[in-house]
């Protein structure tokens, strides 16, 4: 043989080689046990809220730890490969999470309804966080932006905490509220509009 048939040779034998390993690394990165896992602690979550099991606060602050092991799980992913170290450390993770949520919703005490809810301030809370995780996941937000949106969350969060401490909330209070989401919810929206 040729010092070119071989080079060719050589090539093509690399180029189906390529071709074998790079569907096998792309599923180095697939953690579907992990997604799914992730999805689940979420409906309990949604679930702890409607049940009355679990307060807003509570489900803002699960539903924050269960976003950092989302992208310590990106971070892992981004090189194309997820070791079975990587792996175990997010999957302990995940089940941290999860045995928290469940520890709380077997917590028999249900948050109180009457007198202090804020129930407007609220769902306008987690329209804003789903607008934010929407502007991050559009390209509209860029991650430091969303920290920050998200360290105005949680001091909204704990003012909301504060003023309902005493077993009710003043209209003061109530106003003071709503202007920090009003707020806040006008940030979001400069940011998503702003190209």
């Amino acid at each position: 043989m040729n010092t070119k048939s071989i080079t060719l040779s050589l090539l093509a034998s690399a180029a189906f080689a390529c071709a074998a390993v790079a569907p096998a690394m792309a599923q180095n990165t697939n953690t579907p046990g992990i997604d799914a896992a992730q999805q689940q602690i979420r409906a309990r979550i949604q679930q702890g809220v409607a049940s009355g099991h679990l307060t807003q606060q509570e489900a803002q602050a699960l539903y924050q730890r269960e976003r950092e092991i989302q992208f310590r799980e990106i971070r892992m992913k981004k090189d194309g490969v997820a070791t079975p170290q990587e792996r175990r450390q997010v999957q302990q993770d995940v089940e941290n999470m999860r045995a928290e949520v469940e520890a709380k919703l077997a917590n028999q005490q249900v948050a109180s309804r009457q007198g202090g809810g804020t129930p407007a301030v609220d769902n306008a809370q987690q329209q804003i966080h789903a607008r934010i995780e929407q502007g991050i996941r559009s390209g509209h937000i860029t991650r430091r932006e969303a920290d920050r949106l998200f360290a105005k969350e949680k001091q909204i969060n704990r003012d909301e905490a504060r003023f309902k401490s005493d077993g009710r909330i003043t209209a003061a209070e109530r106003q003071s509220l709503r202007s920090k989401v009003a707020s806040l919810n006008n940030e979001v929206e400069r940011k998503m509009s702003n190209r």
